[in-house]
């Protein structure tokens, strides 16, 4: 199924006031979130490596809504009443805490900047990933993490591949 997302109160306003402070980059987005266009369509009109964390990012801060989400067949139906989980949604974290599940997290961040930015590159976010405490440590860290790697030529192109990847373990 592909989502369809619409604006909120507060997207509709920021488009009149731009007062909500988002990036020229955040706006076009916003801008181009109709209400009918899939996600698939906005990837292929933005032509952009982080639009889903562009879009996560808007949804999260409530510029914008699942309003409907279209079928394999291209058929509209409305949304859930029920939420779904956000485009950048982190998944659950077990009852008790997981060491295993936390170092393979670390790991990824770390081998994958030393992979794609270089550890001279990323010094600085590769000595705090290291020092993160728990879970909540390294989702701190999540946006710097994509930032470096969407800002690297190799990375930009696995950018979504290793976003999602992530995503399962952090």
């Amino acid at each position: 199924m592909g989502v369809v997302f619409t604006k909120t109160q507060k997207g509709q306003d920021e488009i009149t006031s731009r007062a909500g402070g988002l990036t020229p980059r955040q706006r076009r987005v916003l801008i181009f979130v109709d209400g009918k266009r899939t996600i698939e369509e906005l990837h292929s009109m933005l032509q952009a490596d982080d639009l889903t964390h562009t879009l996560g990012m808007l949804e999260e801060d409530g510029y914008i809504a699942v309003g409907a989400l279209t079928t394999p067949q291209g058929k509209t139906v409305a949304a859930p009443p029920t939420p779904l989980p956000s485009a950048t949604a982190f998944s659950p974290l077990p009852d008790s805490p997981d060491p295993l599940r936390l170092q393979q997290a670390r790991n990824f961040m770390t081998n994958t900047l030393n992979t794609f930015v270089g550890s001279l590159g990323a010094s600085s976010l590769l000595d705090r990933i290291g020092e993160a405490e728990g879970h909540e440590g390294l989702r701190a860290l999540y946006d710097e993490w994509y930032h470096a790697m969407v800002m690297s030529r190799e990375g930009k192109r696995e950018a979504e591949v290793l976003r999602t990847k992530l995503l399962q373990v952090i």
